[in-house]
């Protein structure tokens, strides 16, 4: 009899009788092990919530299952043990990771897809930095790349050196990027994003105060060009600047498509302008954008209707992080029931994706699953590396978006297909400054 402790945090415990061959820690965010419990047979056990574990066999039949082992479970009243076959997987994963993906209008090479990520490199007035046609043209191995955050608008800007999308100059810059990641036989989608209140007006050329649905502070600092400092309480948006501000995400999802952009990925996540409007803590307007459930995901489903008239829906996208409580935000116990409305509206519309930033209900990911019928794009943070696949290998998802991987790995998709090894990213370097953490990751030759 062999005992094995799958987390030093949780108490329970797996039973096997059998010779133990080898065993592999994992022990990130997704808490993973390997056990191998005979020369041509691997368990696999990833924690995909928190109070569910799922044991997962992949292949082998029964017969050949029980002459190998006898699996005995302890189980506690909050976990859930299933059984699934296991070898061969991983090759299964692979095949279906590396079959081309139709998307729209476009044939990725991959469903591989790099997620966006705010560098802080753009020259001061938003115009993508020469640097950065080499960030993203390194990166276009991934099936899809959806670059950062970029302002559609001056009041849309909240950080330091982040790109905008709606001057000449701003065009200009992006074609580079565009036609470097085309060259290299990648696709390119420009994440627009309002960051609301999330703003300081050191940081912006017009140092004007920010600007949201309701004149209520995130109650978090901002790094600034003197360091960190208070966000200030922002401006409430008048009924018709908030007409103006979906013309000028209309706006710039055409110059975006004029840059040479496959589409647009509209930022209705992680506590910024659109995300602002979905959370009663932070929108508490009494007119048609404020209040119910329909009211409050207004916003949202006018600037997603706004870019697909303006560009076509199939180059048309949106992120959404539900449950996601950063910054501030409070989505409140309606949240779930927002989410799902909003969702199923935004069907309606035919858009080319829904990218989700899971935050880790795993029921209401499978509601929305269900209510969305156009590919799914699942970011799972902090997710281990052994289980890149796993949701589109399920069918939860048509694509999984990395971020620190695909920063830190040029070269990404050609590791994880052939097991190579991954480098770290290196935080110091995230923000701000030239070549070093951003296009000198190594590649493996």
């Amino acid at each position: 009899m062999a005992f094995i402790k799958f987390h030093r945090s949780l108490s329970n415990s797996f039973q096997f009788t059998g010779e133990i061959k080898n065993v592999e820690f994992c022990t990130n965010q997704s808490q993973m092990i390997f056990i191998t419990l005979h020369p041509d047979i691997d368990f696999y056990f990833n924690s995909i919530s928190k109070n569910q574990l799922l044991l997962k066999l992949f292949m082998y039949p029964v017969s050949m299952l029980n002459s190998c082992i006898n699996l005995l479970f302890f189980i506690d009243a909050a976990l859930f043990y299933r059984p699934i076959f296991l070898s061969g997987y991983r090759k299964r994963k692979m095949d279906k990771i590396f079959t081309p993906f139709k998307l729209g209008h476009l044939t990725l090479n991959n469903r591989l897809v790099m997620a966006p990520m705010t560098r802080s490199r753009a020259e001061y007035d938003g115009t993508p930095a020469d640097l950065a046609v080499e960030y993203y043209a390194q990166r276009a191995g991934m099936g899809l790349i959806i670059a950062e955050g970029t302002q559609p608008s001056d009041d849309g800007q909240g950080y330091l050196m982040t790109p905008g999308i709606y001057t000449d100059a701003h065009v200009a810059g992006w074609k580079q990027i565009t036609s470097a990641v085309h060259n290299n036989g990648g696709h390119l989608f420009i994440q627009l994003m309002h960051t609301g209140r999330m703003n300081h007006p050191d940081n912006t050329p017009h140092h004007r105060q920010g600007v949201a649905p309701s004149a209520i502070s995130p109650g978090v600092q901002m790094f600034t060009a003197t360091g960190m400092q208070d966000i200030p309480v922002p401006r409430e948006l008048t009924t018709e600047e908030i007409h103006n501000t979906v013309a000028d995400f209309r706006y710039a999802a055409r110059r975006a498509v004029e840059a040479g952009a496959d589409g647009v990925e509209i930022h209705g996540a992680n506590a910024y302008l659109i995300h602002q409007f979905l959370a009663p803590g932070a929108n508490q307007r009494t007119d048609e954008y404020g209040g119910s459930i329909e009211n409050r995901a207004r916003f949202a489903l006018e600037v997603a209707a706004a870019i697909a008239e303006e560009i076509g829906a199939e180059k048309t996208a949106i992120r959404l992080s539900p449950g996601s409580q950063i910054w501030g935000i409070n989505e409140g116990e309606e949240g779930p029931a927002l989410y799902r409305y909003l969702v199923a509206e935004l069907n309606k519309l035919g858009l080319s994706y829904l990218h989700i930033m899971h935050m880790g209900n795993e029921e209401l990911l499978g509601e929305l699953r269900a209510l969305w019928t156009q590919p799914l794009i699942l970011n799972r943070p902090g997710k281990c590396r052994e289980s890149i696949g796993d949701d589109i290998q399920s069918g939860l998802a048509e694509l999984e978006s990395y971020g620190q991987m695909a920063l830190a790995n040029p070269d990404f998709p050609g590791r994880v297909k052939t097991g190579g090894p991954l480098n770290s990213a290196d935080p110091t370097t995230y923000y701000g400054g030239g070549v070093e953490g951003y296009t000198d990751y190594p590649e493996i030759k």
